[in-house]
């Protein structure tokens, strides 16, 4: 693969999602593109489900059947990501003021680094819902800002920065203009009339545009690489696969960083749901299924820690990965990752069969371990399931760190573990 060009592409793929619902927007066309056909969830499933997605909120589920698929050999191959990324997340009457400034009331979404949502120039995206129930996504400019206080006016800001999460985390979008209402600013924006509003998923997203450098361009940095590096990875890997036996799946859920439990999140019913429509239309049911389901695996994919070189206590001592060494597989005894001895080695044929390094990553025992949506889908498929991903430096930050070589290896492996290996 074109390290750069696949580079270039995941910028314009992640400033095209600025929200989930833009993300699981920009799958859908991209797959629209290449000959895909959206499913309705309200329709019934079309008599041959050659290619199709489910776009269900800020979530997708996509799919390809082989040609000729045997019903009773096939088996499910799935990449799992998530569309969402902690943020700030504006309050149902988003409109608040202080001393003469117009601010944007803010609930905290996620686990983010609170500092790094300061001094940066901030756009609102997401969905509004009108009272008729049509939905319209939006994005706007750079629109706030939280701007972080002096040291000449609190000296501890030099030692340690602590940030009230009600008080020091709300944006200003004006001074002196009482006038002006967010809601309605945001409203205009996607041409819609205030009062038709009966609803809105509005968060707040850096609007710095992704960008390669270092002295050899090694390095990408950008908001959101947890989770659209592995989005963007499955997705291309899931039109660029040679057709084999298994029917091959791309599930993109919402809702990962504040715990999955939504009708969108991995935890929610949407992939069974569409898995089990697709085997019904193959006439696969009862047992069948089941069986199905013995014969598929699934592949984890989000983001992970590479060994930061200046806090080097935080890792485990014989596991150090590094940016651009390889996609990591991720091991955890308590099962915070559902990687185990058979989907490790799953993982491990992908990475040969296209000459793809990987690296294992372990948590030092001292340090908490974060999951992903793996160990929920393992409970609820029951199918054999590993966790990997690209090694990143400041996780959760709203400008992640991570290397051009990773994020092309990543796709490179989930295409050969799509087309069979």
């Amino acid at each position: 693969m074109d390290v750069r060009a696949h580079a270039d592409d995941l910028a314009a793929f992640i400033t095209a999602s600025p929200s989930s619902f833009h993300a699981a927007a920009e799958v859908a066309r991209r797959l629209d593109a290449a000959g895909f056909t959206a499913q309705a969830e309200q329709d019934a499933f079309a008599d041959e489900p050659r290619g199709g997605y489910v776009v269900r909120d800020g979530a997708l589920v996509a799919w390809h059947v082989p040609s000729g698929v045997d019903a009773a050999a096939t088996g499910f191959r799935i990449v799992g990501a998530h569309t969402d990324s902690p943020a700030l997340k504006l309050k149902p009457a988003p409109t608040a003021s202080g001393f003469g400034y117009q601010q944007a009331a803010v609930e905290v979404y996620g686990g983010p680094l609170p500092n790094q949502w300061l001094d940066r120039e901030l756009g609102v995206a997401g969905r509004l819902v009108t009272t008729g129930g049509e939905q319209r996504l939006v994005a706007t400019p750079a629109w706030l800002r939280v701007p972080q206080v002096a040291p000449h006016l609190d000296r501890s800001v030099n030692e340690k920065l602590a940030l009230d999460r009600q008080a020091h985390l709300k944006p200003i979008f004006a001074v002196g203009r009482p006038d002006l209402d967010l809601l309605e600013l945001v409203a205009a924006e996607a041409g819609l009339d205030a009062d038709d509003i009966a609803g809105h998923d509005l968060i707040c997203y850096p609007t710095e545009a992704p960008a390669v450098f270092g002295p050899t361009g090694e390095f990408f940095a950008s908001s959101r690489l947890d989770n659209l590096s592995s989005v963007h990875a499955g997705l291309t890997a899931l039109l660029a696969a040679d057709e084999g036996d298994d029917i091959t799946v791309l599930a993109c859920f919402d809702h990962e960083e504040v715990g999955s439990s939504s009708r969108s999140g991995a935890a929610g019913p949407l992939l069974e749901q569409v898995m089990c429509r697709l085997a019904g239309v193959l006439g696969v049911t009862g047992d069948g299924w089941h069986r199905l389901l013995a014969r598929s695996s699934c592949i984890s994919s989000d983001a992970g820690h590479a060994i930061h070189p200046n806090y080097p206590h935080l890792h485990d001592p014989d596991h150090r990965p590094l940016l651009n060494s390889g996609p990591l597989l991720k091991h955890n005894a308590n099962l915070r990752y559902p990687s185990d001895a058979a989907s490790s080695a799953l993982w491990r044929r992908a990475c040969a069969a296209t000459g793809v390094p990987t690296q294992d990553f372990v948590s030092n025992n001292a340090v908490p371990c974060g999951s992903t949506i793996g160990p929920m889908t393992a409970e609820r498929l029951g199918v054999v399931m590993c966790d990997v991903g690209v090694p990143l430096l400041s996780m959760h930050s709203v400008r992640e760190l991570a290397g051009v070589d990773d994020l092309a290896w990543l796709a490179d492996a989930l295409t050969a573990y799509y087309a069979g290996a």
